[in-house]
């Protein structure tokens, strides 16, 4: 009598959780592993920043000499060279792996009369240049972007203050149109010299060397402070 009771019970335990769980599996209900593997979702733009407005990506004007650029990191390479101890190069990735990152809110001055202000996230350019070493002889560091443009800036510009190299704005990767794979934050400089799709970096020691708008009148300082028609 009690064999029957047992089977009884133990085919009343297995339609239970039959049951069960063809009613999970019909609902659609799923149990993930805390270990388990998730998919990143897409950066979204924020537009907000410590309780203050930001600028949209797309409030941004295209005036590039060129057009916008379109790199293929796969193939990218950052040179940092000229009057320093070593030529360094990087990849994409090396940049954002080996050098710590940082955010700031900076506020773009366009010469055209209009303004952006973005969050921007990047590497210290200081910190890309004391990697390769300083020759006691350079005073000026000039940067070279895909298409050819350039602009440069004393070095002493670059290494007392926190100018990023940017690869993030608003939280999401640089569109092609805004410089990727990176763009300068030339904090108080007129917007001619925030340049884009940066590959080189070298340090010379040529306080005169003129850049692609500085050639055509505009400033070499390129100081907020100052005209930039003016010398």
């Amino acid at each position: 009598m009690n064999t029957r009771i047992l089977g009884v019970i133990a085919i009343a335990v297995i339609t239970l959780v039959t049951i069960l769980f063809i009613l999970s599996e019909g609902t659609g209900s799923r149990t993930i592993s805390p270990t388990g593997s998730s998919n990143a979702l897409p950066a979204v733009e924020v537009r907000g920043y410590q309780g203050n407005d930001l600028s949209s990506i797309n409030d941004f004007r295209e005036n590039s000499i060129r057009g916008p650029q379109y790199v293929n990191t796969s193939g990218y390479r950052l040179t940092v060279t000229g009057l320093t101890n070593t030529t360094d190069v990087y990849t994409y990735q090396d940049i954002l792996s080996r050098y710590p990152n940082y955010t700031r809110r900076v506020t773009l001055f366009c010469v055209e009369g209009w303004d952006v202000t973005i969050l921007w996230e990047g590497v210290l350019v200081r910190d890309l240049i004391r990697n390769a070493g300083i020759d006691p002889r350079a005073n000026t560091v000039i940067f070279t972007a895909h298409d050819g443009y350039t602009t440069s800036f004393p070095l002493d510009y670059l290494m007392d203050n926190e100018i990023l190299m940017a690869y993030k704005m608003n939280n999401v990767t640089l569109p092609a149109e805004r410089g990727y794979p990176f763009q300068l934050v030339a904090q108080d400089k007129w917007g001619y010299k925030w340049i884009k799709w940066i590959e080189k970096i070298q340090l010379t020691d040529d306080p005169e060397y003129r850049g692609y708008w500085e050639k055509r009148g505009y400033s070499n300082s390129g100081d907020l402070q100052r005209n930039f028609f003016s010398i």
